[in-house]
Order: structure tokens, then C-alpha cells, then sequence
């Protein structure tokens, strides 16, 4: 089997595929005005979801996560994930959600094949949750997320974007949060993209406030593996689950990259801060798997080092809910 391999010697072992822009939530970070809609919605279809999947599979691609916008918005999403989860090769079938039909439909999808969630929890805190997504359904979201380890979800994970007014009381409540709950909560350095650049002046706050936080309370970094996301993780002794981080803004973050993105509208993206991506829809519409395969790894030719956040260029990324994040 002939692996994906990038002009730098990185291997890609997971593929993160976006099944639509749609997001119901307004997070002051990434949609503060709502989804505007700025083209048709002809996003990906299951069975060209499908396809994508296999011709990655074919890589040895056996990590896929499902994405947004939010992916439940779309009433077959447990058809997608029961079709990921029958391709042969993929072990590990993950979506990312805000949460919304969490504690509704994490039932079905676990039926379907789930074996990785990941829910977005920006805050502990009822109200300051509300401010930050525009919606009162912290509660909700938690009783989701319960109900996944109740119904025995291998992997639970809680993203939360790191911001200066939420620092350090927010640490307490989610170490208090992973005391009991065998899951890990990864906090992410707040990105700078094309619609947010007053924002992010006004709220990014550096990863070590947080690291410089763990490791004075006795927490230890945890070994990755090799398909893992981007995160560092913590332990600690005295809690079951874990906190981690993901700070695009560290030196070398890129060098250890191992995924590639395909967008709802069938772009293969090979930096989430880059520009343009590569067609792939013709080929999935005309299901033609070799020719697929081979434009995916012409691609990899092109893509580059690391992305250039440090330069204020976050590519033709205008936020993150249009590739998936």
C-alpha cells in the first residue's frame, strides 16, 4: 500500500472531512453575525463523501473525522458515518460538534460506527457559554456528552478556544470537569482568519498561560500517537481525564502534521492557512478512484512547510467554519 508522503517527509495518516458550512451557533470567534450563506449548498453528497474516504483509506488513511460548520445540521449524517465506518481501513470514525443534537442523536451515531467525539466547549459557565455562542444550551451539551460515555464512546474529547477573559477560572472548572470524566479537554490558541482580526487583538491569549498553569499544579505531559491531532496533552494523578493544547503559534507546529482536509464542496485542502485547494468533485461525481488517488498525490507536491499565522496570513481562510476548522 502506497502511503501519502509530502515533499518534507511528513506521512498523513488522517483525513478531516467537511460535510457543510452550515453552523448553527454564532461563537463570537469564527461567526458573531450567524451563517451567511455566500453560494449554493451543494456540499458533498454520502455517497461522494463515501468515495473520498475510500480513495484515502487506499493510503492507509484509518482516521476520519467529520466536520463543519457543524455536521449535524444534515439529517444523514448517520448515513455518512455508518458508510466511513464500512470502509475497510478506517478505524477511527470521529465528527466534531457544537453539540446541539448531541444529547438527541449520539445514540444513532454510536450505532452507526462513532468511536471518536469531540464536542466544543468554550466555557463551563452558563452565561458566559451564551455570550460566547449565542445560545443557552450548556446543559444540553453536557447531558450529550455524559450520555456518550454512558453508551461507551471509546474517546471523548472537549475543545474549548482559548481567550484572555477566559483564562485561568475556566482552568479550575475543567480540571474539575476531568476529576471523574475519563475524556480530555484541549484548549485552542485563539487563530487569527480573514474576518477577525479586531477580535483577535482584542482576546488572544498565548498557550502558556495555560502550560505555565498545568505544570505548576503537577500536571505531566502525556506521549502522542502517531495519529493523533495536533494537541499536547496533560495527566495528572488525582484526575481521570485530561487537558491539553493546540497552539498553532508554537515553534515547529507544523512539522509534525498528519492530516489533510477535504471541504463539503470536495476541495482537498492541504493547509486549513492556505490558499485555494485542489478540485477533487469531478471525480468523486464520476466515481473514478484511481484518477482520484492520483490527483490527491500530485497535490502533496504543492503542499508547503507550515502555514504563516506569525505573519498575520491565514491564507484565504475567512473563519473557520468554512473548512471545517
Amino acid at each position: 500500500m502506497q502511503s501519502l508522503v509530502d515533499g518534507f517527509g511528513r506521512r498523513f495518516h488522517y483525513l478531516r472531512l467537511s460535510l457543510t458550512e452550515v453552523c448553527n451557533f454564532r461563537c463570537t470567534y469564527c461567526l458573531p453575525d450567524g451563517y451567511r450563506k455566500s453560494g449554493s449548498m451543494n456540499f458533498l453528497t454520502p455517497q461522494e463523501a463515501e468515495r473520498v474516504v475510500r480513495a484515502f483509506a487506499g493510503f492507509g488513511v484509518g482516521k476520519v473525522r467529520l466536520t463543519g460548520g457543524e455536521p449535524s445540521v444534515r439529517r444523514d449524517l448517520s448515513e455518512i458515518i455508518a458508510r466511513t465506518a464500512q470502509v475497510p481501513g478506517v478505524g477511527k470514525v470521529c465528527i466534531t460538534t457544537n453539540g446541539w443534537n448531541l444529547e438527541r442523536q449520539i445514540a444513532p451515531w454510536r450505532e452507526a460506527g462513532l468511536t471518536n467525539l469531540n464536542v466544543s466547549i468554550d466555557s463551563l459557565d452558563r452565561e458566559t457559554f451564551r455570550q460566547i455562542t449565542g445560545h443557552d444550551r450548556l446543559a444540553s451539551v453536557v447531558r450529550g456528552l455524559d450520555r456518550a460515555l454512558a453508551l461507551g464512546v471509546p474517546t471523548v474529547k472537549v475543545n474549548g478556544v482559548l481567550l484572555r477573559e477566559s483564562v485561568d477560572a475556566g482552568f479550575d472548572a475543567f480540571a474539575d470537569f476531568v476529576r471523574d470524566r475519563p475524556i480530555a479537554v484541549r484548549f485552542i490558541e485563539l487563530m487569527r482568519t480573514g474576518d477577525n482580526a479586531e477580535y483577535f487583538a482584542a482576546h488572544h491569549a498565548p498557550g502558556r498561560r495555560l502550560t505555565d498553569w498545568l505544570e505548576a499544579r503537577g500536571w505531566a505531559r502525556r506521549e502522542r500517537a502517531f495519529d493523533d491531532g495536533p494537541a499536547i496533552e496533560f495527566t495528572h494523578p488525582d484526575h481521570a481525564g485530561r487537558i491539553g493544547l493546540i497552539a498553532p503559534y508554537a515553534p515547529s507546529f507544523c512539522d509534525g502534521c498528519n492530516r489533510l482536509r477535504v471541504t463539503a464542496r470536495g476541495q482537498l485542502r492541504l493547509c486549513l492557512f492556505g490558499e485555494l485547494g485542489v478540485d477533487l468533485r469531478d471525480l468523486l461525481q464520476a466515481d473514478a478512484t484511481e484518477a482520484l488517488q492520483a490527483r490527491i498525490r500530485q497535490a502533496l507536491v504543492g503542499k508547503p512547510a507550515g502555514h504563516r499565522l506569525h505573519e498575520a496570513d491565514s491564507g484565504d481562510t475567512r473563519q473557520l467554519a468554512q473548512f471545517g476548522g
